[in-house]
């Protein structure tokens, strides 16, 4: 993974779990031949490993917290692209997939809640989509929002 990335990442620690930070901005390549998608450059991204393998990547893509109309766009493009390669949504009875609805829009904007959706692709993989209203210091009269995507293994949930 290091060797193919642009952004700069500290080496695993081999016979541990560890999590380093890349040190600039930086977007996830997914390079699943059959499940790859691309997401926009995110300011906070994580990667675990154990054993110095990936066991999973955590960040919000973004590299500020988005007004409402610009957070749905990220995570509309993101569910299209899954879609196209083949990722299903899971969970649906809990969990839809966003939408640009005013449901969708009433929940986010909601301090007290939390959008969710869930993925899978296949056997290999598992994705969490989160998006919250979020506090803004630095433009306080604005809705800001925070989007987090989290990726592991798939642990056949359906």
């Amino acid at each position: 993974m290091r060797q193919r990335s642009s952004a700069s990442i500290d080496s695993a620690i081999p016979g541990h779990s560890w999590f380093n930070i890349p040190k600039s901005d930086a977007r996830l390549r997914f390079a699943d031949p059959q499940f790859g998608f691309v997401t926009p450059l995110a300011r906070f991204f994580t990667v675990s490993f154990t054993d110095e393998k990936v066991r999973s990547v955590r960040m919000s893509p973004q590299i500020e917290p988005l007004l409402l109309d610009d957070t749905l766009k990220v995570i509309l493009d993101l569910q299209d692209q899954w879609r196209k390669a083949g990722w299903v949504p899971i969970r649906l009875n809990d969990y839809p997939s966003f939408a640009d609805t005013p449901q969708w829009r009433a929940q986010l904007r909601d301090v007290n809640k939390v959008g969710a959706a869930y993925w899978r692709a296949g056997d290999k993989y598992q994705l969490m989509l989160l998006a919250h209203r979020f506090k803004d210091n630095r433009r306080p009269t604005e809705e800001r929002y925070l989007i987090t995507l989290g990726i592991h293994r798939s642990r056949g949930v359906q």
